[in-house]
């Protein structure tokens, strides 16, 4: 027991170390202000931002828009006479939460979002990378096909089975157009013409530490091989932003194991604020929609063959987050 507890005494010097290195790296002597100087003016403006928003009210989409984005999607030929499909997604769900997505993507978030029109008609693949710790990129990504592409496009995301299965929540992920990320899922939703959202990184993306931000994991093959057999384009997708909503010092395993969850990221924050400081901050974010990409070949082609397609999307993805960090003024703004 006491051994364990050193241990864990350690891991936290360890992660504060890190974090320090951090800092010492942003404060270097090139940097014309210290990083408090720059958080604040960040903040500051962005919290300005924020609030001419909120006064203005110009961050709502009129009602009669908000019905016609409905009505197209009430048109899907997936959806049976109650007005849900085969995986339970409901558009009167979407509707019902519309202004809250509206205010996480245009208030909280600020996303600016680049060529939502590339994502196609039809059954597609939308390949992302992952990060900060909870899958509100995600949500950024599908609120950016409803509200900024026309006609609008409900993107079904593949997602942990941790989330589906949760009591309550597992249902409302279902109602939103969250699939369980199972192969026969995808394929089922590719074969009805959906768009498909999938983050190859996985739980390994979301909950990678602060000190690896931008730096994607591997990407799993799964996804390539189901576009193959679908002849699905793929849209890569970059978001930037989110690996700085919320500072992972280091992913805490054995607790997360021990409560079923894929990753459990400890913060700078939680020791004072709990399950609170999980919530992300205001930083700015930016979605880049690459151009859809066509692969021929054989979905049972050798690992290898099948890798290289696969680095061409993760490469097009890399590209599109670099353009991203080029044209960002601060993680806030």
């Amino acid at each position: 027991m006491a051994s364990s507890l050193f241990d864990h005494v350690l891991r936290w010097q360890a992660a504060g170390e890190n974090l320090v290195g951090q800092l010492q790296h942003w404060v270097a002597p090139e940097q014309r202000k210290s990083l408090l100087d720059r958080a604040t003016a960040e903040l500051t403006e962005a919290g300005q931002e924020m609030a001419s928003l909120l006064i203005s009210g110009s961050w709502r989409t009129p009602p009669e828009e908000i019905e016609r984005r409905f009505q197209i999607l009430m048109q899907s030929k997936n959806l049976s006479e109650y007005g849900v499909d085969a995986f339970g997604f409901s558009p009167h769900t979407i509707k019902g939460v519309i202004p809250y997505l509206e205010f996480l993507h245009k208030v909280w978030f600020r996303a600016e979002v680049h060529d939502a029109q590339r994502v196609p008609d039809g059954r597609c693949l939308v390949i992302a990378n992952h990060s900060g710790q909870l899958p509100f990129d995600g949500a950024v990504i599908g609120t950016s096909l409803l509200i900024n592409r026309d006609p609008p496009r409900m993107v079904r995301s593949m997602v942990e089975k941790f989330a589906t299965a949760a009591p309550f929540f597992g249902t409302f992920c279902n109602r939103c157009g969250q699939v369980t990320g199972l192969p026969d899922n995808c394929r089922r939703l590719l074969e009805a013409e959906e768009a498909v959202l999938v983050f190859p990184e996985g739980a390994r993306g979301i909950s990678k530490p602060f000190r690896e931000r931008y730096r994607m994991t591997g990407f799993g093959q799964g996804f390539m091989r189901l576009a193959l057999e679908a002849k699905a384009p793929i849209v890569p997708v970059a978001v930037v932003g989110a690996e700085e909503q919320t500072i992972n010092l280091f992913d805490f395993k054995a607790l997360a194991s021990l409560l079923g969850m894929p990753a459990l990221p400890i913060t700078p924050l939680m020791p004072l604020l709990g399950p609170l400081a999980m919530l992300p901050a205001p930083v700015k974010y930016r979605v880049y929609f690459g151009e859809p990409m066509h692969f021929d070949g054989d979905a049972n082609d050798d690992d290898t063959v099948v890798a290289a397609k696969v680095a061409e999307v993760k490469q097009a993805v890399q590209c599109l987050i670099d353009r991203g960090l080029a044209e960002r003024k601060g993680f806030f703004v």
